[in-house]
């Protein structure tokens, strides 16, 4: 067996899924509907991974062996293991440092992102609080295996197409009760049993990909009863102005890289104008261009 192909078969079982070889292909499949060479096919036949159904002088049809299916099978079934070791996260102790008290949500993050099996968790409340730092976080230690996306904004391809192609182990969606009625749809169908099936000329796939998900929502009155049946659901209370202006703190210094004299100093220009940690970011992205002080004017009014 060559490189490549245990590809090629993967390509051929592919198109197979995706067909009624009874049907429509009794006779078998030819070189141009998978795009394979002829003199590949041959090879392929001769080592015992395909099975010649049809040969007349104009065509040849084909199909996979016994064989072919089981080294697709045996080669699904090593990825998996592979995906599956790949999926642990490293998970440290000091993962939502920057984001003071809701230890309980904090010990069901963690335990949810470890768990063998996805639970999926939505976190509710006013604008305002932590529910964005939490998510933040995730997608910190997700790295690649996490896709971030606003529920107003999905994407113009859609939430389908966007797993579809990525296949993360981490969804994490802020602004859930604005998205729209597509994604929903598909967003229910990925969490019930991590598959998703679609039907459509051209575009059929049937993907298994038990993926977790996070969100954020500032109603839950937006959101449909199987939606919120789907989730572990945990309600946060608002900061007081101490633990206000340690989050602050803390992220201009862990994220922004921002020394603790200068993050002090933007915390206490917001102290009783905001309670919204972007502001406090906004501030101090613009403040080496206008000062803290013009910064705040200009993004709060005077």
């Amino acid at each position: 067996m060559k490189d490549g192909d245990v590809e090629l078969l993967n390509e051929i079982d592919r198109f197979e899924a995706s067909v009624d070889m009874e049907k429509e292909y009794r006779i078998g499949w030819s070189w141009r509907h998978v795009r394979i060479w002829p003199v590949t096919l041959s090879r392929l036949f001769k080592d015992g991974y395909l099975e010649n159904v049809f040969r007349s002088n104009s065509y040849t049809g084909y199909k996979l062996s016994d064989l072919g299916k089981k080294l697709v099978e045996g080669a699904r079934a090593e990825a998996a293991s592979v995906t599956k070791q790949d999926e642990n996260l490293a998970i440290s102790d000091n993962l939502f440092e920057d984001i003071i008290g809701h230890q309980e949500v904090k010990e069901l993050l963690k335990a949810a992102l470890l768990a063998e099996k996805p639970v999926h968790v939505l976190l509710t409340g006013p604008p305002a609080l932590a529910k964005t730092l939490f998510l933040w976080d995730i997608e910190r230690v997700g790295g690649e295996k996490a896709i971030w996306l606003v529920g107003s904004a999905t994407s113009k391809a859609g939430l389908w197409d966007m797993v579809a192609e990525r296949q993360p182990r981490i969804l994490l969606i802020d602004e859930l009760d604005k998205m729209n009625a597509a994604d929903t749809a598909a967003l229910l169908t990925m969490m019930e049993g991590g598959r998703l099936v679609r039907a459509k000329k051209g575009r059929e796939l049937d993907l298994s990909n038990p993926l977790r998900v996070v969100a954020a929502s500032n109603r839950m009155d937006m959101l449909s009863p199987e939606l919120r049946s789907r989730f572990a659901i945990r309600r946060l209370n608002p900061y007081d102005r101490v633990e206000f202006l340690t989050v602050v703190k803390g992220v201009l210094v862990r994220r922004e890289g921002l020394n603790t004299e200068l993050a002090d100093g933007i915390a206490q220009a917001l102290d009783g104008r905001s309670q919204d940690v972007r502001d406090a970011i906004r501030v101090a992205r613009l403040a080496p261009q206008l000062g803290i002080e013009r910064a705040v004017i200009l993004l709060l009014g005077g």
